[in-house]
């Protein structure tokens, strides 16, 4: 699509706010009013709209694909979607922790048993850790109470969730920053520990940092999309 509008303006509706290039409001991609829960995201999906030059670039407008996908796909799917994100708490990344060499097992330690130790006050739960890669299964209330606290949450949160879950692969460090108990930088090195010790004690090749810059960018999206609601 070329740019063909002047402007991109916030206007307040019955359910929320929604977006409009030169008075006409925004759709998606299933031909559904472009409504969304706060004025702050509208302004932000707005701003994307302002900073499109000649064509649109879906991949530069990552606050209007959240609300496309909260609208189009997991609105319609909700409690399914949820219960997929929910499935990471059975397998929380930060419980599987290195037994060598010590330098990593004291920053996993520092990184991850404030998470463990938040999550468990929070939701009343308690977390089975392990050492290497061997499954550890999780109490039933653990899983169960992370799976009600994510069944709760509506499509938008639910989208915003979805890449920091699926790409950290710690649920605990996600529902950490929706409920503002870390920021979404401070959890990115959480649940990149392993990652960025790697690269400290053997550097990193350019395919690795562009494709490592891409994962952190579509988490931090997301976290970014949480603050905005």
């Amino acid at each position: 699509m070329k740019r063909f509008w002047k402007e991109a303006a916030v206007e307040r509706v019955a359910d929320g706010w929604t977006v409009k290039l030169d008075g006409r409001g925004i759709k998606t991609p299933a031909r559904a009013d472009l409504v969304v829960p706060s004025e702050a995201l509208a302004a932000a999906i707005a701003a994307e709209w302002d900073a499109v030059e000649e064509e649109v670039d879906p991949k530069a407008m990552p606050m209007t694909g959240f609300a496309n996908a909260a609208i189009d796909r997991i609105g319609p799917g909700r409690e399914a979607f949820a219960a997929d994100l929910a499935k990471y708490g059975a397998g929380e990344l930060c419980c599987y922790r290195a037994d060598y060499p010590d330098a990593l097992c004291e920053v996993q330690c520092a990184a991850w048993d404030p998470l463990l130790d938040w999550a468990a006050k929070r939701y009343d739960v308690s977390f089975e850790t392990t050492s290497g890669i061997m499954h550890v299964d999780q109490p039933e209330a653990t899983v169960e109470r992370l799976k009600a606290a994510v069944m709760a949450l509506d499509p938008f949160r639910l989208a915003g969730l979805s890449p920091m879950v699926t790409i950290g692969g710690s649920l605990v460090a996600a529902l950490a920053v929706l409920e503002g108990e870390i920021d979404a930088e401070a959890a990115w090195d959480a649940v990149e520990v392993d990652s960025l010790h790697q690269r400290e004690q053997w550097g990193a090749d350019a395919e690795a940092e562009a494709r490592d810059e891409g994962r952190k960018r579509d988490f931090l999206d997301g976290a970014r999309l949480l603050s905005l609601l």
